[in-house]
Order: structure tokens, then C-alpha cells, then sequence
């Protein structure tokens, strides 16, 4: 008789394809037997009975800001709020550590942080500045999974904005690597003229900061990027989309043949422009939180499939830069890698009945894909047994004592979520259960998967 290393019994195991009950068996890490009713024993064995067997989350925006800003966030937090949350795979955006992930050396030093604290795997973004362009092909010798990109001023001094003949110039050296770009999508001089204005008249309150980043900023900024990208032959990764109108562009050109995807975040699916009144200075991110008109039409594009992924541009920053009434001056970035599978499945699968296999693709199976992350993403055999099993019956309200993060302040504090993760497995070993991280870190470094070669055609 088969013994393997752990055994689910009975989990209703949700795929990007179906749901079905089933067994999950894991030996070495990875699954390697998905069906009903498996015969063996194994060392562990879990009743999994009427709980959601999902793959973890592969969270491809997160900022976790170590080296070098450790006290906004670092690994071991940042990681342990992922792993409570069904997170088993990250990948980390390259411009908050000091240095930035902007060459090899920057890159070896994040890598050496997160290998020593991360407890879920990591992939790694590098930066497209116009200071690094000699230094990207160092990057991907490394490992990065693409390169990020802002269109509009990042807020840190030492990742400077992408001007156009940057963005262009990056586009054309990603394309000859084979890997993607991934932009900040905003009008910059839009964008800060309106704020200049708005801060001379002394209008610095949450209405002036809303009508200071409009949605045109951001359409604009995407219909550029998307001539760059088809113009380059670059793949474009359009993250944190807030409008309807910018998914549909993004839409118009995937219909024209581009590799071109969007982003959303489970903030813009969640929280409107009222809420940030509301909620003040820890509800503040750009591209800003939208009417809910816009919230709705995220909704309908996401249940079309116009939304390949949804992210949670995690990115968090002491209590000191996330107060305060002037909203010009406020950290724009709002913590929320704990509630990114929790959100989607209340607000995504229980209230708006969109189906679960839909979900699990844009949080799991096709992040993976896009971003060649091999052996993730799906509850299949030969996949590593990277596993959340959530209660889809147990409601619960996310209170600051159940943060993992640094700074005990999100958004979705308050909110009463329809589904409760109870056990994140990362190659099968728990790594969180019941809201408490466990084990001792061991995420490694995942590097995108080398393409499969295309067939030249036959010649005479």
C-alpha cells in the first residue's frame, strides 16, 4: 500500500477548470495523486470534509520593503500576513527596499533577506528607471520575473519615474529578454499639475486628492503604454487597474492580438471613493479608490474574464505616514495581502456568485502562468502542494489584533468576511492554521520557467 507524506480526505477541491470532491495526496512536496477516495496512508492525514481545498494564492504585487525599509513592513511580517491569509507565492515589487532592486547586487541583497525570513516562496521584480537601463539584463540573469515600470512619480526618490523615451527604450530591452513589463499607469503631468493646484489653494482634503488623480490619468497613461508594447512586441502587465474604461481598453488590444494584461486589486473590487472619506488615511492609494459605479464595472469585466489577475498591491508604511489630514502627504498604499483570498471569495463568490473556478484562476492559476511561476497555481499532480483550506461557511469580522502585518492598520479591518482560511500548506508542510503562522520560514526564490521553443516552420 502507497504511503505518502499527507493525505486529504474529502476537501472540495476547487480548480481554475472545476469543483469537485476529492483526496489530495502529497509526497516530496509535490501533489501527486488528485481523485476520489485515494488508497494509502500517509504520515499525515487531514479531514478535509466539507472545507475548500484551493491553491494558494500567488500574489504577484507586493511591497515588503526590505532591505533597507524593514520597519515599514520586512519579510517575516509581510510573509506570515500571506500565509494566514492563503498566500503561499509572492512576487515582490522592486522599489521600496534601499537599495532598489535595480541591478544584480540589489537583487542578491533582497534575495538574501527574504531566503533568511520569508515563510511562502518569492519571485522578485526588477525596476525600469531611466537610471538601470544598462543594468535590466543583469536582472534577468538573475531571475526576475519582469520588470516595473511607473508611469507617474513612485514616491521614492531613488526609483525615479519611467519618462516616455525611458519606457520605450525599457520596452525594447525587456522584449529581447523575453520577459514583461509591468506599469504604474498614471499621466504624470495630469496628475501633477492638478495636485500642484489643489495644494496652492490650500485643498489638501480627501475630495482634492480624489479630483487630483481623475480616471483619465489613467486611461491615457494605459492606451500609451499599450502603443509602446505593440510597437516594441513587449508583453505589458497593466497592474492595479481602478476603471472600467481602462479594463476595456486593455480588452480592445488583447482582441487585436497584443500580450497584454490587467491587474486589479481587491481594494478597487471592495472600497469606493466614499470609503476613503470614510475610512481616511489608511484607505489612501493611487491610483485612488473610484465612485462605486467604477467598483461595479471592475465586477462585470472580472466575471467576463477581461480581469486575467487579481493582486493586492500590499503596501504598507508606519502609522506616521498613514495619518494626518492633508492627503496630499499621506503614504498612498494600503496593506492588505492578509485579506486578498477572503475579499474575493465574500465579496467575489458568495455575494456575487461568480464562480469559484473563475477566482481561483485570476488569484492562482493564471498569475502563475502569466509570469512563467512552473509548479504553481493548480491542485494537480506534478504541482507543488502549495494548499489553503478555507471554511466557506465561517463568518468572521478581521479585527487589528488578527493583522500579522508590522503595523496593525488596514482598511479591511471591520469588515465580516464570508469564508475563513484554516490551513495554508506550502510543499506540503503547514506553514499557518487558524489564523496563527507556524514553522520556521523556508520560502525559496521561484525564477520564471524557461519558454517552451516554437518549431521553425519546415522549409522545402
Amino acid at each position: 500500500m502507497t504511503r505518502f507524506d499527507l493525505l486529504l480526505r474529502g476537501g472540495i477541491v476547487a480548480t481554475s477548470d472545476d469543483v469537485n470532491i476529492a483526496d489530495v495526496a502529497v509526497s516530496d512536496g509535490q501533489i501527486v495523486e488528485v481523485s476520489p477516495e485515494i488508497m494509502g496512508t500517509a504520515r499525515e492525514v487531514v479531514d478535509a470534509r466539507g472545507l475548500h481545498v484551493l491553491p494558494g494564492v500567488v500574489d504577484v504585487h507586493v511591497h515588503f520593503n526590505e532591505p533597507g525599509r524593514a520597519e515599514w513592513e520586512g519579510w517575516a511580517t509581510g510573509t506570515a500576513a500571506c500565509a494566514v491569509g492563503g498566500t503561499t507565492t509572492v512576487a515582490e515589487m522592486p522599489l521600496n527596499a534601499r537599495p532598489p532592486t535595480l541591478d544584480g547586487p540589489s537583487f542578491d541583497a533582497k534575495r538574501e533577506a527574504a531566503e533568511a525570513r520569508s515563510r511562502v516562496d518569492f519571485s522578485l521584480w526588477g525596476g525600469l528607471t531611466p537610471v538601470n537601463l544598462e543594468r535590466i539584463e543583469e536582472l534577468a540573469e538573475r531571475g526576475v520575473i519582469g520588470f516595473k515600470a511607473f508611469m507617474s512619480s513612485s514616491g521614492i526618490d531613488d526609483f525615479p519615474m519611467a519618462d516616455d523615451a525611458t519606457l520605450f527604450d525599457g520596452m525594447q530591452r525587456a522584449a529581447a529578454l523575453d520577459l514583461p513589463v509591468a506599469v504604474h499607469a498614471e499621466n504624470d503631468s495630469l496628475t501633477a499639475t492638478l495636485a500642484n493646484s489643489a495644494i496652492a489653494a490650500g485643498q489638501t482634503g480627501a475630495r482634492d486628492y480624489l479630483a487630483s488623480r481623475p480616471a483619465i490619468a489613467e486611461t491615457e497613461a494605459i492606451a500609451r503604454a499599450i502603443l509602446f508594447a505593440e510597437e516594441t512586441g513587449c508583453a505589458l502587465h497593466v497592474v492595479h487597474v481602478s476603471t472600467g474604461r481602462g479594463v476595456a481598453a486593455i480588452a480592445a488590444a488583447r482582441a487585436r492580438g497584443l500580450d497584454v494584461t490587467a491587474e486589479t486589486c481587491a481594494h478597487y473590487l471592495v472600497f469606493d471613493e466614499d470609503d476613503l472619506e470614510r475610512l481616511g488615511a489608511v484607505a489612501k492609494c493611487a491610483p485612488p479608490l473610484r465612485p462605486r459605479c467604477e467598483v461595479d464595472r471592475l465586477w462585470q469585466a472580472l466575471a467576463r474574464g477581461d480581469i486575467q489577475i487579481v493582486a493586492s498591491d500590499h503596501s504598507p508604511a508606519p502609522a506616521a505616514m498613514k495619518s494626518g489630514d492633508d492627503f496630499f502627504r499621506i503614504w498612498g498604499g494600503i496593506s492588505g495581502c492578509q485579506s486578498l483570498l477572503t475579499s474575493l471569495l465574500s465579496e467575489g463568490h458568495i455575494a456575487r456568485e461568480i464562480p469559484l473556478p473563475s477566482l481561483v484562476s485570476m488569484m492562482a492559476d493564471s498569475p502563475a502562468n502569466r509570469f512563467r511561476i512552473a509548479g504553481k497555481g493548480r491542485v494537480a499532480s506534478g504541482y507543488d502542494a502549495d494548499l489553503v483550506l478555507v471554511d466557506p461557511g465561517e463568518r468572521f469580522t478581521l479585527r487589528e489584533h488578527d493583522l500579522q502585518y508590522r503595523h496593525k492598520h488596514s482598511p479591511f479591518v471591520g469588515m465580516t468576511f464570508s469564508s475563513r482560511p484554516r490551513r495554508t500548506i506550502l510543499r506540503g508542510q503547514t506553514v499557518a492554521i487558524d489564523g496563527t503562522a507556524v514553522g520556521a520560514p523556508r520560502g525559496r526564490l521561484v525564477t520564471p520557467a524557461m519558454p517552451v521553443p516554437v518549431p521553425l516552420p519546415a522549409t522545402e
